[in-house]
C-alpha cells in the first residue's frame, strides 16, 4: 500500500512540475519577434507550425489588412492539431500533415491569442499598426 501512494505522489508531482514548467515560461526564442509573416498580393501570411505546440509562439504582424493564418502540420498527433482562437470564433481541427489556411479578415490593432483544443499550448499574433 505504501508503494502505491508513494508512486502516486511521485507521479503527481511529476505532472505538476511538467505543466508549471510549459504553461508559463518564455524561452529565449519567444523573446525575439519570429519572421514568420508575409505579404503576398495585398494578403498577409501568418506562418505558423502546430506539432508539440505552436512555433513562433508570439508573432507579430500588420493590422488592418486582409490576413491569412497558414498553420503547417507534420505528423501532428497531439493536441495542437486543433486550433481555438475564441476572439475570433475560430476552432479549427488541423490535418496530420499538411498546410491549413483561416482567412481572419482585416484584424485590428491588439492581441489576439489562441491556443491548442485542450489549452495546454498557447500562442499569440500582436497585430500592429503600420508605422
Amino acid at each position: 500500500m505504501k508503494g502505491i501512494i508513494s508512486a502516486s505522489i511521485i507521479a503527481g508531482a511529476i505532472i505538476v512540475s511538467a505543466f508549471v514548467l510549459t504553461s508559463g515560461s518564455v524561452s529565449p526564442a519567444d523573446a525575439v519577434p519570429a519572421q514568420n509573416v508575409t505579404v503576398v498580393n495585398g494578403t498577409q501570411i501568418i506562418e505558423i507550425h502546430a506539432k508539440g505546440g505552436f512555433q513562433p509562439r508570439k508573432s507579430i504582424a500588420q493590422a488592418g489588412i486582409p490576413t491569412v493564418l497558414r498553420f503547417t502540420t507534420s505528423g501532428t498527433f497531439d493536441c495542437s492539431s486543433s486550433v481555438r482562437i475564441p476572439s475570433l470564433n475560430v476552432s479549427k481541427i488541423l490535418p496530420q500533415s499538411g498546410s491549413t489556411d483561416i482567412a481572419i479578415g482585416n484584424p485590428p490593432t491588439g492581441t489576439v491569442s489562441g491556443t491548442c483544443g485542450m489549452g495546454m499550448y498557447p500562442f499569440e499574433i500582436d497585430f500592429q499598426k503600420q508605422s
